[in-house]
């Protein structure tokens, strides 16, 4: 899907390794400095202390329907679990995110005779990827994966429950208008810096995190937090967006 540009990834920060790779890239625009997201990482790694007030983790749509054996599952997606669940206890604030189709979504090729999944047709926002069924609202497939143990989560935001806009990022929706509220949360949270985990990395979890830039945020994706289409780990080669909205990894 094209819906403007995304933004240009400037720069990826690599600050330290620790434990499975937990490592933070930035995102362009990111304020933090790259010794302060080292110390609180390795501090955060070795279970020292906790982020601090102003800081966020989102968990984007580690959901069924994404998982090993869903109708839209990303590779090895299932790897995320166990990593969330230990950088989540390093938080004071968690979000999360679910993906809540209605039945006969405008964004699934079963709504539109003639058409396959992954078919790209043109709507008022702009382009559409077609895609299979999933996460529809109530069913199995949308619900958080039973491995979460997250019992800190304090939101979770569900978006595409409108029948006519697709929706990727945890902030906004694909018509680029249409809002989550999450962004005034956080400002009402005093929360200025966003840390993005969960599926897919190339498309919710960037869209996720460049339109928390978009909202002032700064804004870190933790690599082996995170998988892509492509199975691969985050971060490997990032830049660049396909003509479906699809981040290049």
């Amino acid at each position: 899907m094209t819906a403007g540009r995304w933004g240009e990834i400037v720069r990826r920060q690599t600050t330290t390794h620790i434990q499975r790779r937990e490592v933070i890239i930035g995102l362009g625009g990111l304020a933090l400095a790259q010794t302060t997201l080292a110390s609180a990482i390795t501090a955060l790694a070795a279970d020292k202390q906790q982020a601090g007030a102003s800081s966020v983790l989102i968990v984007v749509d580690v959901q069924n329907c994404f998982l090993p054996g869903g109708s839209l599952a990303v590779k090895d997606g299932d790897q995320v679990i166990p990593v969330i669940n230990r950088i989540a206890k390093g938080f004071q604030n968690v979000v999360m995110t679910q993906d809540w189709h209605t039945p006969h979504h405008v964004s699934f090729a079963s709504s539109h005779p003639g058409t396959k999944p992954f078919d790209v047709i043109k709507l008022a926002y702009g382009d559409q990827v077609l895609w299979p069924d999933h996460c529809v609202q109530g069913t199995e497939g949308a619900e958080l994966a039973r491995g979460l143990q997250i019992p800190n989560a304090e939101l979770i935001i569900r978006k595409s429950f409108h029948n006519d806009i697709d929706s990727y990022s945890a902030f906004l929706e694909a018509d680029k208008e249409t809002h989550t509220g999450l962004a005034s949360y956080l400002r009402e949270r005093g929360i200025d810096t966003v840390f993005v985990t969960g599926l897919a990395t190339d498309f919710c979890v960037a869209w996720t995190a460049i339109d928390a830039r978009h909202a002032g945020l700064n804004a870190c994706v933790i690599e082996d937090a995170c998988r892509g289409t492509s199975g691969r780990v985050a971060g490997d080669g990032v830049g660049g967006h396909d003509r479906r909205g699809r981040l290049a990894i």
